[in-house]
């Protein structure tokens, strides 16, 4: 597997319906990020800063362990897009075993601005956190049942009687994904499982809940031939990777919130463009202690473009979300029985005004 196996609460991570999903657990009182992450300057934009920059430091915490999942983030900081944009310098804060949630980093003031998604801002917000997702990063969701090409199951459907290796940080959302399709966990044989997929390439089970740019790839690089489908195309179209700020902010930050965005196309349009520069900058340099590999992560992020780019993207830029795409997320939502309305948990205005001010970004 390309990341360590993280066995506390908010930090199951990628595969993790508690960090994609958040429902229980949120503590918007948790202790803070460790104090190196820092809050942020409270630059005005007049240069006042300490370090005499426009908008001076900000923490950004990343949702995981730095991999090839924050490349735009890597470039941004790499290539100087933060700080043409007027930072001093921008915290790329690791998500993981020893970080808190971004919600309750937000509702601490420890952020300024957090890769989360909608599954764990929606409870937060219900729940008293004054905050917003102001664009996405993965048009879709990366959740996926993957199996074996000898016997695929390529549908929900295709799931009915056969044994699905599922992690108990995942069973919220895999039960969603079975109500979404009219379907009971009685349809199903549910194994438990943790996340090494070797019950699956040995034939213990017939599929298994994964990210579609890691175990498919991982399967693969060891020559087990497989198939997925993708939870975001059956019932489930959520978004994630979300760029979520406290209200604040979008109220009395909206030019920091702006440059920031700026900053942040111009570094996943170089992702985009270059995803093998993307992977050397995780496994070279900000994901050095990982280990990761090198070829792993190029191949993760060629399928995670997949995900970033779409029709909509290419026609409104990158992070935009379409009404009919936030509603679907707020109907996806309600599937998992989380009730909200689009304007409580969405604000794409400012990522309107960036594009607005720079439309030669959106090429």
């Amino acid at each position: 597997m390309s990341r360590p196996v993280a066995a506390t609460q908010m930090s199951l991570g990628r595969r993790s319906f508690l960090r994609y999903a958040g429902i229980s657990g949120l503590a918007l009182g948790a202790t803070g990020l460790v104090a190196a992450c820092g809050s942020s300057s409270s630059g005005s934009g007049n240069g006042s800063t300490a370090d005499g920059s426009k908008y001076g430091t900000v923490a950004v915490q990343l949702s995981w362990l730095k991999n090839i999942e924050f490349a735009g983030e890597y470039f941004a900081d790499a290539k100087g897009y933060y700080k043409d944009a007027g930072f001093g310098s921008v915290n790329l804060v690791a998500g993981g075993a020893a970080s808190t949630s971004v919600e309750a980093g937000l509702g601490t003031g420890k952020i300024w601005i957090g890769m989360s998604a909608p599954q764990t801002t929606a409870p937060a917000v219900l729940e008293g956190l004054n905050a917003k997702i102001v664009g996405t990063t993965y048009q879709k969701n990366p959740f996926c049942i993957v199996s074996s090409a000898a016997k695929p199951i390529k549908t929900p459907q295709d799931m009915k009687g056969r044994k699905i290796g599922v992690q108990d940080t995942n069973q919220l959302i895999f039960n969603a994904l079975l109500a979404a399709n009219n379907m009971t966990p009685a349809d199903v044989t549910i194994v438990p499982a943790q996340y090494d997929p070797t019950p699956l390439a040995s034939g213990e089970v017939d599929g298994w809940v994964s990210y579609v740019t890691n175990e498919p790839i991982t399967l693969s690089a060891k020559g087990f031939a497989n198939a997925n489908f993708l939870f975001a195309d059956f019932g489930l179209p959520l978004v994630a990777e979300t760029l979520t700020v406290s209200q604040k902010t979008i109220d009395s930050e909206r030019d920091k919130l702006k440059a920031f965005l700026v900053a942040e196309i111009k570094g996943w349009k170089d992702v985009v463009a270059n995803p093998a520069e993307g992977a050397r900058l995780a496994v070279e340099v900000y994901g050095k202690d990982q280990r990761l590999d090198k070829d792993e992560q190029t191949k993760e992020a060629t399928a995670q473009n997949g995900l970033v780019v779409s029709a909509d993207t290419q026609a409104n830029g990158l992070f935009t979300m379409t009404d009919d795409l936030i509603a679907k997320n707020i109907a996806a939502l309600g599937k998992s029985k989380i009730d909200i309305k689009a304007s409580q948990l969405f604000d794409l205005s400012v990522l309107k005004e960036v594009y607005t001010e720079h439309p030669e970004l959106k090429g």
